[in-house]
């Protein structure tokens, strides 16, 4: 069975470019949007002005207020803030068919519940197919048709393939994978170590240190992971390593720019302070604090990064903290 109609919830970049993604692709595209003036700029003028300016849409792209607009389609695209897609998917279920499938395209880990998005979806959607979208991709980049390369994880190995054929166009491919778990684990918490990177960036740290927080920042994200059950072989892929790479590397990442901010002496307010796009890292953080505690599992890096936004410790005495760990075995 071909897919038609893909329905994407949440206009904000993320959301629009791969609703031009999905267009691009072949699919009509209905993008919800809640924004009144996201609506009404896609329709004027062809582009989303606040959150994706100056990329022009395709035909196959119409936005509306309301998830009762995505009624009719085959496949749905959900990139809520992961805060808020209990809510959003909440809201959906009245309007979804049986059997269409919802790829889950929001990282990070549900506060109080401490749920992958998967976890929360299988609970609001109990009967419906779950894929998860994850891996190095700048909306910016996506939207205006430059080569990426991402994770499309499906325990149904044939209908993973056919959502990622689907969505596939020569500039975005979508490599099948059977761990979700992983997938998620990897997109949540490269969020906060991207943070810890842009503090160290803003503190004038160096290159070495930079590197040193990516490795040994996977090698927390790893463990988690497969603390979840998770497979350590889909966080060197894609959704783990290079998803990681990417946003703890440019002041593009949302997340690494608040850290920047951080590093550079302002306070948490100040960094976020007239962003319209969500940092996913900074409500992340104390949810993968929390989770990893409760597993057990030894994440210094993403704890530091969960006290300084908490207001707990200064972001000096974090590195200092991480600085004087005891040595031990690197592995």
């Amino acid at each position: 069975m071909k897919f038609n109609h893909a329905g994407v919830i949440g206009a904000g970049a993320w959301g629009t470019a791969l609703a031009q993604v999905a267009a691009r692709a072949g699919l009509q595209v209905t993008l919800q949007a809640r924004e009144s003036e996201v609506v009404a700029s896609i329709a004027a003028e062809r582009e989303n002005t606040m959150f994706l300016p100056g990329v022009k849409l395709e035909d196959a792209v119409t936005a509306a207020p309301g998830l009762d607009a995505l009624a009719g389609c085959d496949l749905i695209l959900a990139v809520p803030p992961a805060q808020h897609l209990r809510s959003a998917l909440t809201a959906l279920k009245p309007h979804l068919k049986a059997g269409v499938p919802v790829v889950l395209c929001s990282k990070g880990v549900e506060q109080g519940t401490l749920k992958l998005m998967s976890d929360v979806a299988a609970e609001v959607l109990p009967d419906a197919p779950i894929a998860v979208l994850s891996g190095p991709s700048f909306a910016g980049e996506v939207a205006r048709g430059l080569p990426t390369a991402v994770t499309l994880a499906c325990e149904d190995e044939a209908l993973g393939r056919r959502i990622g054929e689907a969505i596939a166009i020569p500039t975005f491919r979508p490599y099948w994978a059977a761990d979700v778990i992983g997938a998620e684990a990897g997109a949540a918490v490269k969020n906060v170590l991207a943070i810890a990177c842009g503090i160290s960036e803003g503190k004038g740290l160096g290159r070495s240190a930079h590197a040193a927080l990516i490795t040994r920042g996977f090698a927390e994200l790893t463990r988690l992971a497969v603390a979840l059950g998770g497979k350590a072989e889909t966080l060197a892929g894609l959704c783990g390593l290079g998803d990681l790479v990417l946003t703890c590397s440019s002041p593009q990442s949302r997340n690494m720019s608040v850290g920047l901010a951080l590093g550079g002496g302002q306070t948490l307010a100040q960094a976020l302070a007239g962003k319209v796009s969500v940092a996913e890292g900074v409500a992340s953080a104390p949810a993968v604090r929390a989770l990893a505690r409760s597993l057990g599992v030894e994440t210094p890096i993403c704890e530091a990064v969960a006290a300084i936004l908490a207001g707990e410790v200064d972001v000096d005495s974090a590195i200092l903290g991480l600085l004087s760990r005891p040595l031990k075995a690197e592995a």
